[in-house]
């Protein structure tokens, strides 16, 4: 059925889906590339070499400049997903357009695209909490406008909600909220983040994508308007996006800008090409800089949408390995902006655990480093988990061995041992061969604010034990910088942890 949205594998808020569309199905995430139905530097058949079967266009400039009245597919030989925005994008440029919202989604009805926006208002990088308060009402408007237009094509065109409130989060939290209240529309949409991605600012940019995410239904598919860097998507991925768009690809290559998985480049920067793609084994930044304009642009834009294939495939793996978190931390010192966005994440580590799966079909050990390892859904879920497992086992026990060794050796049932884990904490040793507790990998060297956090939240617990009698042995810590002690008072060992 078109609209219908099944999702395949998650990890994090992220997910593997599969859309259902007029004209095939999409599996998510997903980059639609912009294709400007007035500039021709770059074809369709360019577009499906590089292997994208999907891509996004301008109703309003379809509108206006070709009046195209058939269908949509016909117009550009394509038997693809198509997708139309709706002029937004012109009314954000020049603040408005010589068309109605009803004239435009009657317009999508007759060209019929697989997925259609009504025309938004959107909010842009407005600094007036009023200005951004009429762009959300006035959206929320267009949308109960649009349910009477709409609803006989609801088994053909799969309809987008907007999400307007920008940097306002109250606004955008509203915005967002409202689409509980309808149904017809199937895929969720945040707007305006373009200028803050060609900033690099990240910050905002992550708290809007969960404000904006955390207050809707994970059961549509979620886009992201203008998100066409490779080096932030896993990030929004991570929070819960399913579906990008953007023209970044051919407006960098239009002023000579060459993009990378961890960041973008000027051309004449560049001494070598750290990419494999036809255009990067064929051609030198040399060869490219001494050829006319409209080839190298072309040929620029080909190897950028090279790199976001290559970025949406590599998350895609992430994610069916379990590995996202891991693949966020490797992304987040490509550029201090990119740390930024990632430190910004980690304030969502309690969303980010509510939906990242308690099991995965194929156990994979877990990537330990640093401090930010802490923030891991594993090691969050299963601190807890053991906290409980302790609790009551700590009520069985007058003794307590805590030890750093593998091989600790006790048959006393009256005695409760603990394996020291720098990252995790206390490990009944009887759990230390199940998953996750063996099944990880963490540096030799351990970074001693882990330690320190990791010590911190041990005492912590085992302060809250008020029975006296508990002693205490630890063994074996001493590469930790724990000192060995034998059969002390709890009081006493609180006291030089």
């Amino acid at each position: 059925m078109v609209g219908e949205f099944e999702i395949k594998d998650e990890d994090l808020a992220g997910r593997i889906g599969v859309l259902n569309t007029r004209h095939g199905n999409i599996e998510t995430p997903v980059f639609f590339p912009v294709i400007n139905p007035l500039k021709s530097e770059i074809t369709i058949e360019d577009i499906k070499s590089v292997g994208f079967n999907n891509i996004i266009t301008n109703a309003y400039l379809l509108k206006k400049n070709f009046n195209l009245k058939s269908s949509i597919h016909e117009f550009f030989k394509f038997n693809g997903v198509i997708m139309t925005d709706s002029g937004a994008y012109q009314i954000l440029q020049y603040g408005q357009v010589n068309v109605t919202n009803k004239e435009i989604v009657e317009y999508e009805n007759t060209i019929k695209p697989d997925i259609a926006v009504i025309l938004d208002v959107p909010t842009g990088d407005v600094r007036s909490e009023e200005e951004a308060k009429y762009t959300v009402e006035e959206t929320i408007n267009r949308v109960n406008e649009s349910l009477s237009y709409i609803k006989n094509s609801l088994d053909e065109i799969i309809w987008v909600y907007p999400i307007q409130g920008g940097r306002y989060l109250n606004l955008l939290s509203y915005s967002a909220r409202y689409s509980l209240k309808i149904d017809e529309f199937k895929i969720l949409a945040l707007g305006s983040p373009t200028v803050l991605m060609q900033r690099y600012d990240y910050i905002p940019l992550i708290d809007m994508i969960y404000t904006a995410k955390s207050n809707v239904t994970r059961g549509k598919v979620f886009h992201l308007f203008g998100g066409g860097l490779p080096h932030i998507m896993p990030f929004a991925v991570a929070l819960g996006v399913d579906s990008f768009d953007s023209a970044s690809y051919i407006l960098y290559a239009r002023d000579n800008r060459y993009m990378t998985r961890d960041r973008v480049y000027r051309l004449e920067e560049l001494d070598y090409f750290p990419c494999s793609c036809p255009v990067c084994t064929r051609y030198t930044p040399k060869d490219l800089l001494e050829i006319d304009q409209k080839s190298r642009t072309r040929l620029l834009a080909l190897h950028n949408l090279y790199v976001i294939k290559e970025e949406i495939n590599a998350i895609k793996q992430s994610i069916k390995e379990g590995r996202l978190y891991e693949y966020l931390q490797q992304k987040a010192f490509s550029h201090p902006r990119v740390y930024d966005a990632f430190k910004s994440l980690l304030k969502y580590s309690e969303y980010l655990e509510k939906f990242d799966p308690r099991t995965k079909g194929e156990i994979k050990g877990i990537f330990l480093y640093n401090k930010d390892s802490l923030e891991r859904p594993e090691i969050k879920r299963h601190q807890l988990r053991l906290k409980e497992i302790i609790s009551l086992k700590l009520s069985e026990h007058k003794k307590i061995v805590i030890t750093c060794e593998d091989s600790y050796n006790s048959s006393d049932p009256n005695i409760g041992v603990y394996l020291f884990n720098p990252f995790y904490g206390l490990i009944p040793y009887e759990l230390r061969e199940t998953f996750p507790y063996s099944q990880h990998e963490m540096p030799k060297i351990i970074d001693e604010e882990v330690l320190q956090d990791t010590k911190k939240r041990v005492k912590e617990f085992l302060n809250t034990l008020k029975d006296e009698d508990i002693t205490l042995s630890i063994v074996g810590c001493e590469k930790l910088h724990i000192n060995s002690s034998r059969d002390v008072p709890i009081k006493f060992f609180l006291d030089q942890f």
